[in-house]
């Protein structure tokens, strides 16, 4: 195992920026232990960190950068338990072609693919689903490299000890050891009928119950400064599949939603009173469509223009009025949003800091173009977020803390003290995971 001496690193949005000392790409559970334990008696921090999406400084270290990237691969498929164990650091997209190619999809997954396994799951990486839930929630044993260089397996069958580390480290934000495999539920590869199209802001929001409960996969936008929104619902289809033209899959995917949507960022950015005039614009771009295909292929799209994200955890009943007062407050400042605001669902789970943890959710996430100040914008709206009990997506930007988020999350205590046993020199800490866990 070769280690080098590191760079600065800088994660996909360009928000967050980190100088470790020396970084290392282990091939295998081994190596990846010995690094762990080496960086301890040289009394460095070890982060692990994957494709760098999110917009926390949640994988930022100043001492040892692990790369998981030869971690790597399906391990094993058990086709009568219904699960696929993968190295953690395998990119989404490798692992749903993988899965289609054996006749095998996940149930439910987020709208980008780029992440790895492992930080898809550590952050909370969620889609939408009436009744299926994140990515974190889809699997079924885990393991975990620890502080002290042992590997620790865990899952629900497993001894006291490891069911409390499987409930926390599924959503373990890194905190509790360096993820080497993850086992996945998986089931055999369905079709999804897609129907997208624009709806009045108000009819969404008022019919929004219903169409969560008529839909196994409901999501929207809304575009600020209009009434307009797009929906999107998902729901299992005998077929036949039925999907997107190549030709009209591209004029919608990359020169309007990709394309266009940079240039109109761009512009908005530089003079931002066209921003209200461009909202119009964009929010009537795209055309109402339909089509059927397998799971990754409807739930993931391609996002190459760059943004800055804040997204909170609703409860599911508080979701309206949250976006109805976002919109007022919107509509009465004088803030330019070029982003369209997404809204999804979740069920409830079992994760003991999933955003879901013990209740049905529904998310909102605003976004900035990048390059533009999101500050004022972000904290009017996480300012009526909290006022709804709202829970900050773990790799977005938000400014909560351990004070705010113990009250929040009903087992957050049991969270720190698995992480006061499994690290309690806080080989895996950094800032980030100080200001929202505490000490």
């Amino acid at each position: 195992m070769a280690y080098g001496n590191s760079t600065a690193w800088r994660n996909w949005a360009g928000n967050v920026t980190a100088r470790p000392v020396r970084e290392v790409a282990p091939a295998s559970v081994g190596e990846l232990s010995a690094a762990v334990r080496k960086a301890a008696e040289d009394g460095l921090r070890v982060k692990a960190v994957g494709t760098g999406h999110s917009f926390t400084a949640a994988a930022a270290t100043d001492g040892l950068l692990i790369r998981p990237g030869l971690l790597s691969g399906i391990r094993g498929i058990d086709r009568a338990a219904g699960t696929v164990t993968v190295g953690a650091g395998t990119p989404l997209k490798r692992l749903n072609a993988a899965l289609a190619r054996e006749g095998l999809s996940l149930t439910n997954m987020g709208d980008i693919m780029e992440q790895t396994v492992s930080g898809a799951i550590s952050t909370g990486t969620h889609g939408t689903g009436r009744d299926s839930g994140s990515i974190a929630a889809q699997v079924r044993a885990l393991e975990l490299v620890t502080a002290d260089g042992s590997v620790l397996g865990c899952s629900a069958d497993g001894t006291e000890e490891e069911r409390a580390v499987f409930a926390a480290a599924r959503i373990g934000l890194g905190a509790l050891g360096v993820i080497s495999a993850v086992t996945f539920a998986v089931e055999p590869v369905f079709l999804l009928r897609a129907r997208e199209e624009p709806m009045p802001f108000d009819r969404v929001t008022s019919e929004f119950d219903g169409l969560v409960a008529e839909n196994e996969h409901f999501e929207f936008y809304w575009f600020p400064h209009t009434g307009n929104c797009n929906t999107k619902r998902n729901n299992r289809s005998a077929g036949p599949a039925a999907p997107l033209g190549k030709v009209s899959g591209w004029i919608e995917d990359e020169l309007l939603s990709n394309g266009l949507f940079q240039a109109v960022n761009t512009l908005g950015r530089a003079v931002p009173a066209t921003v209200p005039a461009l909202a119009g614009l964009t929010s009537r771009a795209l055309s109402a469509r339909t089509y059927t295909d397998i799971p990754y292929k409807v739930f993931t799209s391609p996002r190459r223009v760059r943004f800055v994200e804040m997204e909170y955890a609703l409860p599911r009943g508080a979701l309206v009025a949250a976006l109805r007062e976002l919109k007022a407050m919107v509509d009465r400042s004088r803030l330019r949003i070029s982003f369209p605001v997404e809204v999804r669902t979740a069920p409830a789970d079992d994760i003991t800091l999933s955003t879901a943890s013990g209740r049905d959710s529904a998310y909102v996430a605003v976004h900035m173009y990048r390059g533009t100040p999101y500050q004022a914008y972000f904290t009017a709206a996480e300012r009526i977020f909290t006022a709804h009990g709202g829970r900050p997506h773990w790799g977005k930007v938000h400014t909560r803390d351990a004070a705010y988020l113990s009250e929040v999350y009903p087992r957050f205590c049991e969270f720190t003290a698995l992480r006061d046993r499994l690290d309690p020199d806080r080989v895996f800490g950094n800032d980030y995971l100080r200001r929202v866990l505490g000490d």
